[in-house]
């Protein structure tokens, strides 16, 4: 079996995330094709255990058969992230020595999964990682007001032509269903004139990202987890992120930031109130890039940023 997908930054993923004892229980929160998931399996020693979770139900079973080597290692899950603690509930764990959660979506998705992901194919505009979720990207399409879709296009996409871009969809769709990815991109391409088209990348890349954000709610799931997360890592234990945005990424630093600070009490307080006790420190203080080398031979890994941080 072949897969596409090159996981990024593979090496210092294991560098931040393998501190801790290598018997213990590490989760992939975001399996994918398995890419990262291999990469710690291989590195578990005694004991040491892997929880692999996905929403898409395809990036299961191709996790399941390519992790098949590790054994009884390794469980893969068909579960949301945001639900680790119904999870470690369910499998009776406590806490994890390490988290990884990779917030991107993987080549197989774009390529193979015929679910609109890319605007460079004609397929139905669906965009669920879940096949189970209600909503698809077409009945967003579909529905929203013109406000609702421009709302959408900047919150999500920080597209600067939303307002121009949700009125032609609302004019379109007048006349005919917007039922392809082909059709909306083309639709979007429309609006943008050459002269104002980014050289690196297609017009359409900022309204696909914000439809795939909203369909699969990945900004709540953040901030779920994000909640979530601390009493699930054992003292000593970490968590890495991979973000692709900043709308994620501002996200992961802002809580990071927030575990590791001592006193939220106003700065003319004369004696801390709040009580506050750090629950991380953070690994990187300002984030860590791919290398020049990396995003010449995986040109995904050129708008990733890695954050970590350590229970205390």
């Amino acid at each position: 079996m072949e897969y596409l997908h090159q996981p990024v930054l593979v090496h210092e993923v294991i560098k931040y995330l393998g501190h801790a004892s290598r018997d213990g229980i590490y989760v992939d929160g975001t399996v994918g094709t398995g890419g990262h998931s291999i990469a710690i399996g291989n590195k578990l020693i005694g004991k040491g255990r892997l929880v692999c979770l996905d929403r898409d139900p395809e990036a299961v079973n191709l996790s399941k058969k390519r992790l098949t080597p590790l054994g009884d290692r390794v469980c893969v899950i068909k579960a949301n992230y945001a639900d680790l603690d119904k999870v470690f509930k369910n499998l009776g764990i406590e806490k994890a020595d390490g988290v990884l959660l990779d917030l991107g979506f993987s080549s197989q998705q774009l390529e193979n999964s015929n679910r609109g992901f890319s605007f460079l194919r004609d397929e139905p505009l669906d965009m669920r990682m879940n096949p189970d979720d209600e909503f698809t990207a077409y009945h967003l399409i579909e529905n929203l007001s013109p406000g609702d879709l421009e709302n959408l296009f900047r919150d999500y996409g920080e597209e600067k032509r939303a307002k121009l871009i949700a009125r032609a969809i609302v004019m379109a769709r007048t006349k005919k269903p917007i039922e392809s990815s082909f059709q909306l991109a083309q639709l979007v391409e429309s609006v943008v004139p050459p002269s104002r088209r980014s050289k690196s990348r297609h017009p359409a890349t900022l309204i696909f990202q914000a439809l795939r954000i909203a369909v699969n709610k990945e900004i709540e799931n953040i901030e779920i987890f994000l909640k979530k997360i601390p009493p699930l890592i054992a003292k000593g234990g970490r968590l890495v992120v991979l973000s692709y945005h900043s709308l994620e990424d501002r996200l992961v630093k802002q809580a990071m930031v927030n575990w590791e600070s001592k006193c939220v009490c106003p700065p003319d307080f004369p004696v801390c109130a709040c009580g506050k006790i750090p629950l991380f420190r953070r690994l990187i203080k300002k984030g860590l890039r791919a290398s020049k080398k990396e995003i010449e031979e995986n040109p995904r890994a050129r708008s990733v940023m890695l954050r970590a941080a350590e229970r205390i």
